[in-house]
């Protein structure tokens, strides 16, 4: 069943209409349905493309979070080859919110990891909603100190609200987990490119996306807080969301232009769940060419351009 947002009801009533002249009898045979579905498919593209021609930045939270975009599982599936997936942070327990393992992209041995929020109400639950817990972050360090023992390149898929904050995944260390995956990102020296496919919420984003090339699918989004969660606190109201997402400046589009992002990648007419299989073509020939990029640079070099990069990044100089 497909999932209509807020602002598409235009669309889906046109969806509608189109699918009930299909589902008659004749609607093969009878040129006057016929015509008129073509006329109903014409104005579904254009209700379409007037949608998403200019986006609000509520209006991509609402993208970024749709039910049908294609999760990190998809894009591992579909992109790399050989994958076998490790489990466990080896000290207590396997977070099912990251998924992470061994695998090629094209000729190229990889480590890949990412949040995961699953694509039905069990997989969601089992998966906590792409909310990671402490575990989930040690894991990720684990995987990435693997890849740099053995030189493999590490690609990240981000998708998440942020870190679980739970008093359990308080009391098991979440904050010192979280610093440590971020600190694990900048030391290591083989080259991480980081691609936020849908939410980049917070520390829990950032834990896995401190990266030497971070990536933003077109209508994902990417911030230091939710706009609901900073509408509760500067105005005590999450009805202001709209308002709290245009001060976050949390969109691929703006992000790129104050340098936080390093390139954005275009997705299908109508968002990646619209087409996914094109979207994630796409996302794979990027990939392949970041890590080719690096293959001719230095370990060193690699892991001086990732600190330079952070510690460059809002100076004055770069305003």
């Amino acid at each position: 069943m497909t999932v209509y947002l807020d602002f598409e009801k235009d669309l889906a009533e046109v969806q509608s209409k189109i699918a009930d002249l299909e589902s008659l009898p004749d609607s093969s045979n009878s040129e006057n349905i016929k015509n008129e579905i073509e006329l109903l498919k014409s104005r579904n593209n254009d209700i379409l493309r007037d949608l998403y021609a200019e986006m609000s930045p509520w209006r991509k939270c609402q993208v970024a979070r749709h039910p049908d975009r294609p999760h990190t599982t998809d894009y591992i599936n579909h992109i790399i080859g050989e994958y076998t997936p490790l489990s466990g942070d080896r000290n207590f327990a396997e977070d099912l919110a990251i998924v992470g393992g061994l695998g090629r992209l094209g000729d190229t041995p990889v480590v890949v990891l990412g949040h995961e929020k699953g694509n039905s109400t069990e997989s969601r639950l089992q998966r906590n909603f792409g909310m990671a817990r402490p575990e989930g972050y040690r894991k990720a360090a684990r995987l990435m100190k693997l890849a740099d023992k053995f030189d493999l390149p590490i690609i990240t898929f981000i998708d998440t609200p942020g870190a679980y904050p739970g008093k359990g995944a308080e009391e098991r260390g979440q904050a010192e987990a979280i610093a440590r995956s971020t600190q694990t990102c900048l030391e290591v020296s083989v080259p991480i490119i980081s691609i936020i496919i849908g939410e980049g919420g917070s520390g829990g984003a950032i834990a896995m996306a401190s990266a030497n090339t971070l990536i933003m699918l077109e209508h994902s989004i990417y911030s230091v807080i939710s706009p609901e969660g900073c509408a509760s606190i500067l105005w005590k109201n999450s009805d202001k969301m709209r308002e709290a997402a245009d001060a976050l400046k949390l969109t691929a589009q703006h992000l790129k232009e104050i340098g936080v992002v390093d390139r954005v990648v275009k997705e299908p007419l109508g968002g990646a769940h619209r087409d996914k299989k094109k979207s994630i073509e796409e996302v794979k020939k990027v990939l392949i060419e970041e890590i080719k990029a690096f293959k001719k640079i230095d370990r060193q070099k690699i892991k001086k351009l990732r600190s330079e990069k952070y510690i460059n990044m809002g100076s004055l100089s770069n305003l």
